[in-house]
């Protein structure tokens, strides 16, 4: 247990930091970014988050799904939709929470739904992370484990800038905007660490918690991220954004999961 313990948290660690690294573009940034480059980088953080919820958390739903007395398809559909449901609640609420803030009301809660699905995504990926170095025993496992955090780490930088640089658009201090971003990865080793002490009992919900975060990412994409993305001229940045890092994000799933 002290081993797998161990292993997890370096696992976990590393994701974080990875997280970590990406909130802090916002440091590299001076003053509020061109038009032109925040179309690109929300396509980017669209184009990451459909390949992440595809490779990353519905196709390992509907793997682990197979161990179960249900149909492999039911619990990630399942799964996913409330996931949508959870999100599309959460919309329907973000602008009574704000009354005072009438004209950026809209960019505020795109904002703020973003960091709430990346967060949510980041709970079954950590969970992923120390359950794999959790079933990893004499050594055996720990390269597939090794892999695992590897190819999740990678792919947190560019969510820890998809969450920061808007932020910092916002109007937030440069610092501030970094520790939201920083904030939204720590779930992962909390979780990872959590799945570990309980590696028995957690993994029939493991596909119910994955597809949950991939419909929450999935909300977001096709309700605020690409909408945003293409608003006004020369919206084809947005596009070559979302293509970019759906290309980038996938290379990364299928090589390094």
């Amino acid at each position: 247990m002290l081993q797998s313990l161990g292993w997890a948290v370096l696992g976990t660690g590393f994701t974080f930091l990875m997280t970590t690294l990406g909130a802090a573009m916002v440091f590299f940034f001076a003053g509020e970014p061109r038009p032109s480059f925040q179309k690109t980088l929300l396509g980017f953080a669209a184009g990451v988050m459909t390949a992440a919820s595809v490779w990353s958390l519905l196709l390992p739903a509907i793997d682990r799904a197979a161990a179960l007395p249900l149909p492999p398809w039911l619990p990630a559909a399942a799964g996913m939709l409330l996931g949508v449901v959870f999100l599309a609640a959460l919309d329907g609420l973000l602008p009574r929470l704000r009354r005072n803030r009438v004209r950026r009301d809209a960019s505020w809660q795109q904002t703020t739904l973003l960091m709430t699905a990346i967060t949510l995504h980041n709970v079954p990926e950590g969970m992923a992370v120390g359950l794999a170095f959790a079933l990893a025993s004499g050594g055996e496992g720990l390269a597939g484990a090794a892999a695992l955090a590897m190819g999740i780490g990678i792919q947190n930088f560019p969510e820890g800038a998809a969450i920061s640089l808007p932020l910092r658009q916002e109007g937030f201090s440069r610092f501030r905007s970094f520790v939201y971003g920083m904030l939204s990865g720590i779930v992962e080793p909390v979780f990872g660490i959590l799945v570990v002490l309980a590696a028995g009992s957690i993994q029939p919900l493991m596909p119910w918690l994955l597809s949950f975060a991939a419909g929450a990412m999935m909300y977001v994409v096709v309700e605020e991220l690409i909408p945003e993305a293409h608003l006004g001229e020369h919206s084809n940045v947005g596009t070559l954004g979302v293509m970019g890092g759906f290309l980038v994000m996938m290379v990364l799933d299928v090589a390094l999961g």
